[in-house]
């Protein structure tokens, strides 16, 4: 499982090299084994008899943070979702990308986001956790912007990373709440102290830390705005992004939290609204979308609020309704949006107005169209697995409790949302595929796309069939495990398509009469978008926000970034003397315990007294020379200090750095400026004494309360006790340096050799300009 999460970052490491050879082989070909083989080995584990797997890598220990990884039904489908159409999506890349694109990218990024998304699903550990879903953040963002050279694309990456990370710095701070109030990082840790959680004064605000990261990252409302713009996306990132894997990653945070929220009103209250309100206005808004990848924007907004309100209803006949649309919604979705990249490869466009007819000429991917809208729509056949889902969900809606109003408000908000479901998947196929023809307004010839292209979409297509018709076949087996992993109470019912004439039937044949209607009545209403919403719009909210922080972010940066170096030094020394002192004199930091010192003798004392005098003497210094010399005398003065008190490698290391620092400043103190005496008003001076004498007392105090303070036990034991038994020598700090900080040491040398290396370049760059 382990080796699961990360073989697609181990993989990326080669795709540069691979596409290097994509003249003769597309890289997708080798990328396509890689999801491939994860689906193949997690399908092993659907069964009746599947019970819960865990696997630890430790990390962190000291801080409780390890590679917990935990494989449960909830986890399971989603794994299979992201590497099982993963590989389709990178076989219905290998047609849709040319080989001029920089394949070596995008399908780093695509690894990359695999690996982070396999991650999140997988993760038992909260912070672990976090930095996967970040990395689906920094990945996404990658995919989206893929094609940098347009704008849009740039504008839609940006705008998703900052609502996603917004989001995220928030998720992380619930996941920091919840680990103060258990005790633990561990996820089911956190479900087996439900009582404490739901106690804890702090509940409400880890709730809202949570769910602020899960709406934004699954675009419910008001944060949907950024998936329409992530439509710039090549097709294959919108149909794994968007209809599978990161949209979803939301609401599996919130089913995997279920079971410590779900006792919590304002759980039910807000995420049942929330998506309530997200279905209504994603679908309304489907409608008014032009653009075929806008389309199926809004209606991947409008399931996606679907399902989470169904999370927030939290019953067991909604929770398994919820497990059951995601599976359903995967399918229809993602062969969708590949047959609006398809439509868009073969015609050069994906405005629908100039759209229409093509059944005849795209027979094969309009009969796919046929199943994945009419299952979107929830249209009542056996073999459309959308509308199971669909009665399922509005089965749910029929037996809530809780807050009344909402209770009896849920059912009406669902079927007006489901209306206006039926009204884009019937405007997103017949304005595709039938009414007039409009062949010469088209950029091409359109034509059907090559079967290669097409392999993906039928594979969907048959996942909805196969769903539809062998309902009951995926349920004990699969989707049973998933919903009580969400909730334990979720029994096993049968699946199956006639219930008789019930009210969730009706509720559907209500949705397609008002649908139907208001479909072909379309263009006699539109117009009440020039209403509602009319000028409003979130984006105009987002992008005033960005220009006022984008604004007020630069006047700010200019203020202090005047090019003046004792500008920046002023402000960090100041920042420093200010932060340090207040945060030792509040934390009653600063303490003078004299009682182990050593005795001071003259020597001390005259040395100390030359190091002072010749520091004093460097401000009245007349030239290069004579300052360099002098404040040699300040680090050999120091390196005499450390000879007495028994510090000899200190000694070497001080008069070494000292000797190599007054030789490089000799040998080009001629490129220094000459000393001057500058003029400086009293302000100014005043500033300068101040920072120099604060600063050098606050070393002052630091040193004496470090010295002073005996917060923890000291270590100097376990290196005397240690450093000959396991280090294998008998001077101490050189075995703390090489053992038992080997690493510090290590990234010490490797920091001087970048250091080094950068010296050596602005060298040779300098001489082959000398050379021109």
């Amino acid at each position: 499982m382990i080796y699961s999460v990360f073989a697609p970052l181990i993989f990326a490491l080669f795709v540069p090299w691979l596409s290097k050879h994509k003249d003769k082989i597309h890289t997708g070909i080798f990328v396509f084994f890689i999801p491939f083989i994860i689906f193949l080995y997690f399908i092993q584990f659907i069964g009746s008899d599947f019970s819960p797997i865990r696997e630890t890598i430790n990390w962190i220990p000291s801080m409780n943070i390890n590679l917990d990884f935990y494989l449960d039904g909830l986890s399971l489908l989603f794994v299979l979702l992201i590497s099982g159409i993963g590989a389709l999506v990178v076989l219905y890349s290998i047609y849709y990308l040319d080989k001029s694109e920089k394949l070596g990218n995008f399908y780093v990024y695509l690894l990359m986001f695999m690996a982070a998304m396999l991650g999140v699903v997988l993760s038992d550990n909260v912070f672990v956790l976090y930095t996967f879903w970040e990395l689906t953040s920094i990945s996404s963002f990658l995919l989206i912007g893929y094609w940098n050279f347009k704008d849009r694309s740039r504008y839609g990456a940006l705008k998703s990373m900052l609502i996603t990370v917004f989001g995220g710095l928030s998720l992380l701070g619930g996941f920091v709440l919840l680990t103060v109030i258990t005790g633990t990082t561990s996820i089911q840790g956190m479900i087996e102290q439900v009582d404490i959680i739901l106690s804890s004064q702090y509940l409400p605000l880890a709730l809202a830390f949570i769910l602020l990261g899960a709406f934004t990252k699954s675009a419910q409302f008001p944060f949907h705005i950024w998936l329409p713009d992530a439509m710039e996306a090549p097709t294959p990132v919108s149909a794994y992004l968007h209809s599978a894997t990161m949209v979803k990653a939301g609401i599996f945070l919130v089913a995997r939290f279920s079971p410590i929220f779900a006792g919590f009103e304002g759980f039910f209250i807000t995420v049942s609204l929330v998506g309530i309100i997200t279905l209504c206005w994603g679908s309304y808004m489907a409608v008014r979308q032009t653009d075929l990848k806008g389309i199926l924007a809004f209606s991947t907004i409008s399931q996606l609020g679907m399902i989470m309100a169904m999370l927030g209803f939290g019953t067991e006949a909604a929770v398994f309704a919820a497990v059951f649309h995601i599976l359903s919604h995967a399918t229809f979705k993602g062969s969708l949006f590949m047959i609006a990249g398809i439509i868009d490869h073969e015609t050069g466009t994906r405005d629908i107005r100039k759209l229409g007819g093509l059944f005849t000429l795209m027979p094969i991917s309009a009969t796919l169209a046929i199943f994945g809208t009419f299952s979107m729509a929830g249209v009542p056949l056996p073999f459309l697995n959308g509308f199971y889902s669909k009665e399922l969900f509005f089965d749910a809606t029929l037996s809530l409790e809780g807050v009344s109003w909402l209770s009896q408000a849920i059912p009406y908000l669902a079927v007006f949302g489901s209306i206006f479901t039926f009204v884009y998947s019937m405007y997103f196929f017949f304005g595709v595929f039938t009414g007039p023809k409009r062949f010469d307004r088209l950029p091409k010839k359109p034509h059907e796309a090559p079967f290669g292209m097409l392999i993906s979409p039928i594979i969907l297509v048959l996942g909805v069939i196969l769903i539809g018709l062998f309902a009951d076949k995926f349920n004990q087996p699969f989707l049973l495990h998933a919903a009580q992993a969400v909730n334990s109470g979720v029994e096993y019912h049968e699946v199956y398509f006639w219930h008789g004439f019930i009210t969730p039937f009706i509720m559907s044949l209500i949705v397609i009469a008002v649908g139907a209607i208001l479909y072909l009545t379309r263009t006699k209403w539109n117009k009440i978008y020039t209403i509602l919403p009319g000028r409003l719009s979130f984006n105009r909210v987002y992008d005033a926000i960005v220009e006022k922080l984008d604004t007020y972010s630069k006047r700010l940066t200019n203020s202090y970034m005047t090019g003046s170096v004792r500008t920046y030094m002023l402000l960090i020394l100041g920042t420093t003397i200010v932060i340090t002192a207040v945060y030792m004199y509040i934390t009653n930091g600063f303490i003078i315990n004299l009682h182990d010192t050593a005795e001071v003798t003259g020597l001390e004392v005259s040395i100390v007294v030359i190091i002072i005098i010749a520091s004093i003497a460097t401000l009245f210094a007349k030239n290069n020379i004579a300052a360099i010399l002098i404040t040699g005398i300040v680090g050999y003065g120091v390196s005499m200090l450390f000879v007495i008190y028994r510090a000899p490698d200190l000694a070497l290391t001080q008069l070494v750095v000292e000797t190599v620092s007054i030789a490089l400043f000799l040998l080009c103190f001629y490129h220094l400026p000459k000393l001057r005496k500058r003029e400086e008003s009293t302000g100014t001076k005043l500033i300068n004494l101040f920072i120099s004498i604060g600063f050098g007392l606050l070393i002052i105090m630091v040193g004496i309360s470090a010295h002073s303070s005996n917060w923890f036990d000291s270590i100097s034991s376990y290196f005397v006790e240690n450093s000959y038994k396991l280090g294998g020598g008998d001077n101490i700090v050189n075995v703390i340096l090489v053992d038992f900080r080997g690493l510090d040491t290590l990234f010490e040398i490797a920091v001087l050799g970048i250091a080094a290396l950068a010296v050596f370049s602005l060298i040779r760059l300098k001489n082959k300009k000398g050379a021109k």
